[in-house]
């Protein structure tokens, strides 16, 4: 079964639950280390399930789609350090910090099996979803739009545009 949204990725699912646990592990961590190691492992958990998201939006093409899920990778790597600062400087306590690894081994498994296997994930076969076309403006309703709005009516200010 071809997932329809990145969301239902198991490894996506993985990786949100997961931010979440450091999210609420960090909210321990001491004042002193807020813009410092709190700040950062918040982001790099969290940017692990950014770059998949990207990822998904990419997969047109395989390229693109192995950079971003590297990318993720990347940052659950970055994660890992950081859990294993918390853990030296007494923030975090051994159990949390040993489920939290091992969770992030397990998206860093994932990824990669993804990465080996990108070209099943990307492509341009029908299971890629595109806009229906109603969204886009066709080129004859556009030209006929330009020629009812003369160039020289609309004014070179900003504050007659409507967007």
């Amino acid at each position: 079964m071809r997932a329809a949204d990145c969301k239902q990725l198991r490894v996506y699912q993985l990786a949100f639950a997961t931010a979440m646990d450091v999210f609420v592990s960090s909210k321990k961590f001491p004042p002193e280390e807020r813009f410092a190691l709190t700040d950062q492992i918040r982001r790099s958990s969290r940017s692990v399930c950014a770059n998949i998201a990207e990822a998904w939006r990419k997969r047109r093409y395989e390229a693109a789609f192995v950079s971003k899920l590297s990318d993720s990778d990347t940052e659950a790597a970055e994660t890992e350090v950081h859990l294993d600062f918390a853990l030296r400087c007494g923030d975090l306590d051994s159990p949390t910090h040993a489920k939290l690894r091992d969770r992030y081994d397990h998206i860093c498994r994932q990824l990669a099996k993804m990465m080996d296997d990108a070209q099943s994930w990307c492509g341009t076969d029908s299971a890629l979803r595109e806009m229906p076309t109603e969204y886009f403006v066709r080129a004859g309703k556009r030209e006929q739009k330009e020629t009812l709005t003369p160039r020289s009516t609309l004014g070179r200010s900003n504050a007659s545009r409507s967007c």
